[in-house]
């Protein structure tokens, strides 16, 4: 009986015992769950907010690559994004699980609508060909800020879900420490039941004893079981953990990470190096190492390099590729990688050992990047290299080429260079007339010296006599003509002196016209080796710009790429695009100078409206006076004031004037622009700044190329030629440029242009603005014809009515702008059309396109008469319904056939 009691109390505590550890393990194991299922979530809500912002990150980039080189290819990730955008963003609040990240998500989507938007925008730009709006856009700071907000929203999501995790995570740790004093409390209890029962029950059988030993034991393997669980799962969170942030760092599209085991079998290809090598991962996981797609003849040239620095002999193959990297030494080389397709292309790859815990080597990480644009950029340097010694050597030709001979002295009358011509003229080699006295290879030493003393005080001299003598004693009698040079700081280098026998016409005196006429065809000859010099200037002007726009572009994506450069690497790029702009606008105003110099820059004068250059001038100057801190403030008309000028050029000098005086000012300083009639029948345009000021020296050689008085070595980039381009252009449109300035207060940059009156509208001279060329009763009983012209340039305007008056069959109707023009076209119904593109207010494209959407003007011809004379302006004029397209300066000839030709059409279609 009373081992029944006994064995029923022990059961019944058994059962207690039970109860009580059972229960709670079931309990622990729902929370082990529910926290690894929270953290799963958690980890899966960053995971996907990374590659969203990625992905977004990645089409930013890709649309600026496109809107810098208009390669179609940069826009894959954008088109990509583009598609999904939405669908991710639906998906991610759907997984989010707390209210206040749903409403961070609900702020994104504007945001993110806002930002695809702006890259639409902007390669809708691109595709317009709008240069001006590009730049703006690749510059602007829009499409910053609105990434900056993307990711400080997205930043919020991950934050909110991270910090419930955090919460329930001090939650679970909060109840594991409960469930584990459970444990133990239940396990004391345990420990003291089983001593009181084996007390109770120690002359049961040892059958009993050995069952009671065998609940204990499975008891143990229970708690045991617990643990090893709570292990497994901490073990899943890391190892989840870790599958993110190698998900992130492999699926990188920028980068060729390729993962192998020690022996160097890949075991990871990401899809950075599907993209540059062209395989799959599933041709090269567990099939080849790396060796086996790079060069086998560099791997070669590899292995016997570092045989020789390493002093140990390495086999060529993947050892020569991560020989540095197993023994810890950092290693970056290049190499050239070979594509499935056979292709080759440099990569500078980054090699590092990987490692266990114990520090065993268990694979290799090599992560590649295309060297491709590097090696581009070096290429195109080495051309310009090139062309720099080629433009020397073609320098030097001139020289030697010359029939007279030419020297150079310093001011004391050294000689420092000549030509062939001068060997033949003294007998005597080039390097013993280097560094002699000019004065030496003359008959009468104090005449030669005086030439040149003469030169350095009237800075040139012409038809000065000589007689030149020979080593051998042979005399010859020399016109000399000489002039000062300088260098490009205006500082006197000596007397370039040209020789010329002119002992032939001393002697014949009846060759006299003869030898005047070669001297004019001299003449003639220096002027077109002038002209051919500023030929050349412009030439390579634009030659430099080809190699300058790879660099600049290259630089830019570079600035921008993702991940982003390094500090170094970014210090390095603002170094190449400051000198790359630096010498964008330096070849520009070569170019405007060139052009001037060599007569062949053209001007179209007309009546300009000074407010309206004002406000475009306004428009482009502010950003650059706002990033300084200059306040700059704009005239404000109360009567329209014009001037005649050429409308871009005057904006350009405008332009000119206010970037000195915001680049020259001080911090915080101002700009004033007035506009005032300053004389009869002259407008003055002054540009006042608040800058140091300049003294009367320095005044006095303004406007000298290449002369930046002293700014060469300050902080401000310059060229010296903007000013001089600047005087050109001013004096071209028959006006004249001056400055006034103060030292410590500031200088006041004029120019004075011619004024004009408003210009009048063809409807204001006359009923339905028909031109003053009077229509002639056509001779012979002829058919009359109506033919109207569509132009805002008087002086074109002007040469029609005068090719026109010579048809005495043909009457001309004129209108100054589009819109006007198609009113007169309704009115008059004229038989043909000739018509500008480029006029004020809707263009002749615009104005085409409402002539032939109205039925009653529809199928008059419209010949286009243009001075853009582009292939592609041509064919999209064409396409567009024009019936011929003239280029200016009119042909008279094809001008008169193209007219003919057009009213015959026009006879066709009544007919």
């Amino acid at each position: 009986m009373n081992t029944t009691r006994i064995t029923i109390v022990s059961l019944v505590g058994a059962a207690l015992l039970v109860t009580l550890v059972v229960t709670p393990s079931f309990w622990a194991f729902m929370q082990i769950d529910e926290a690894a299922a929270a953290r799963k979530q958690t980890y899966e809500v960053t995971g996907r907010a990374e590659a969203f912002l990625s992905a977004l990150t990645a089409a930013e980039t890709g649309q600026r690559g496109y809107l810098l080189t208009g390669d179609e290819a940069f826009l894959e990730p954008y088109l990509a994004v583009r598609d999904s955008v939405r669908g991710q963003l639906a998906d991610l609040r759907q997984i989010t699980l707390d209210s206040a990240a749903h409403k961070r998500m609900d702020a994104l989507v504007p945001l993110v609508d806002a930002k695809m938007a702006e890259l639409a925008q902007g390669i809708e730009l691109r595709r317009n060909s709008d240069r001006t709006a590009v730049q703006a856009a690749v510059s602007g700071g829009q499409g910053r800020r609105l990434m900056d907000s993307i990711r400080t929203e997205m930043m919020g999501v991950t934050q909110i879900e991270e910090g419930a995790l955090a919460q329930r995570d001090a939650l679970f740790q909060s109840n594991m420490r409960y469930f584990i004093g459970l444990i133990v409390t239940a396990s004391l209890f345990t420990l003291l039941f089983a001593l009181l029962f084996s007390y109770l029950t120690l002359r049961e059988t040892q059958r009993r004893v050995n069952r009671l030993q065998v609940s204990e034991a499975k008891l143990a393997v229970s708690l045991s079981s617990i643990g090893d669980v709570t292990e497994h799962k901490r073990a899943e969170e890391a190892l989840l953990k870790a599958g993110a942030l190698q998900a992130a760092i492999f699926n990188s599209a920028n980068f060729s990470s390729i993962a192998t085991d020690a022996k160097g079998v890949i075991q990871i290809f990401n899809v950075g190096a599907e993209r540059m090598l062209g395989y799959a991962a599933a041709d090269v996981m567990n099939k080849i190492t790396p060796a086996d797609i790079s060069d086998p003849q560099e791997v070669i040239a590899r292995a016997k390099a570092l045989s020789v620095e390493l002093g140990t002999p390495i086999t060529p193959g993947f050892e020569a590729l991560v020989f540095k990297a197993s023994r810890g030494i950092e290693d970056i080389y290049e190499l050239t990688y070979i594509r499935k397709d056979g292709s080759r292309f440099p990569a500078v790859v980054s090699v590092t050992a990987l490692r266990d815990d114990q520090g065993a080597i268990i694979g290799y990480l090599l992560i590649g990047t295309d060297n491709s644009a590097r090696k581009q950029v070096e290429a195109e340097q080495m051309k310009l290299d090139q062309r720099l010694r080629d433009q020397q050597f073609y320098t030097r030709s001139l020289i030697e080429s010359n029939i007279d001979a030419i020297m150079t002295t310093d001011p004391a009358g050294i000689i420092t260079d000549v030509n062939k011509q001068m060997e033949a003229l003294t007998g005597c080699t080039r390097d013993e007339l280097i560094g002699a006295p000019f004065k030496n290879y003359f008959t009468d030493p104090a005449r030669a010296e005086a030439a040149i003393k003469l030169v350095l005080r009237e800075k040139k001299v012409s038809n000065y006599e000589l007689t030149a003598r020979a080593r051998d004693g042979k005399t010859t009698v020399v016109s000399y003509n000489a002039t000062t040079f300088y260098d490009r700081d205006r500082k006197l280098q000596g007397v370039c002196a040209v020789a010329r026998d002119v002992t032939e016409r001393k002697r014949l005196d009846q060759a006299l016209q003869e030898k005047n006429l070669e001297f004019e065809r001299a003449t003639a000859a220096a002027e077109k080796a002038n002209l051919a010099k500023s030929d050349f200037l412009s030439s390579m002007s634009h030659e430099l710009r080809s190699p300058l726009n790879a660099i600049l572009g290259f630089a830019q994506l570079m600035e921008s790429a993702s991940p982003a450069p390094t500090e170094s690497q970014k210090e390095s790029i603002a170094q190449i695009l400051q000198a790359g702009w630096h010498l964008l606008k330096l070849i520009n105003e070569i170019l405007d100078l060139a052009m001037i110099e060599s007569g062949k820059l053209s001007l179209s004068p007309e009546t300009v409206s000074l407010a309206e250059v004002m406000s475009e001038c306004q428009a482009m100057m502010e950003p650059q006076a706002q990033h300084r801190g200059i306040k700059v403030t704009f005239p404000r008309f109360g009567a329209p004031l014009f001037v005649r000028a050429d409308r871009t050029r005057l904006k350009q000098i405008v332009i000119n004037l206010l970037s000195n005086a915001i680049k020259y000012n001080k911090e915080q300083g101002t700009v004033v622009i007035e506009c005032t009639l300053s004389a009869p029948g002259r407008t003055r345009i002054s540009v006042k700044d608040t800058g140091p000021g300049m003294p009367p020296e320095k005044l006095a050689q303004l406007f000298q190329p290449f002369n930046r008085l002293g700014q060469e070595a300050g902080a401000v980039a310059g060229t010296g030629i903007g000013l001089v381009v600047t005087k050109r252009l001013v004096e071209l449109m028959e006006g004249t440029i001056g400055v006034e300035s103060t030292v410590g207060e500031g200088s006041v940059f004029w120019c004075e242009l011619i004024a004009s009156a408003a210009p009048r509208l063809a409807a204001e001279q006359g009923e339905t603005a028909v031109s003053k060329a009077s229509p002639m009763p056509a001779p012979g009983g002829a058919l009359q014809r109506t033919v109207l012209y569509i132009e805002d340039n008087p002086a074109n305007m002007k040469l029609v009515e005068q090719l026109v008056e010579r048809c005495p069959n043909i009457r001309l109707l004129t209108a100054v702008n589009g819109t006007l023009g198609v009113e007169l076209a309704r009115s008059a119904h004229p038989n043909a059309i000739l018509m500008d593109i480029n006029l004020s207010g809707i263009s002749g494209i615009q104005a085409l396109k409402i002539l032939r959407e109205d039925p009653s003007t529809a199928r008059i011809p419209v010949v286009a008469v243009s001075a853009n004379a582009m292939p592609r302006d041509i064919a999209l004029a064409l396409k567009a319904g024009f019936f011929r397209y003239l280029t200016k300066p009119i042909k008279v000839k094809e001008f008169m056939d193209t007219l003919n030709a057009a009213l015959e059409q026009a006879d066709k279609d009544k007919t």
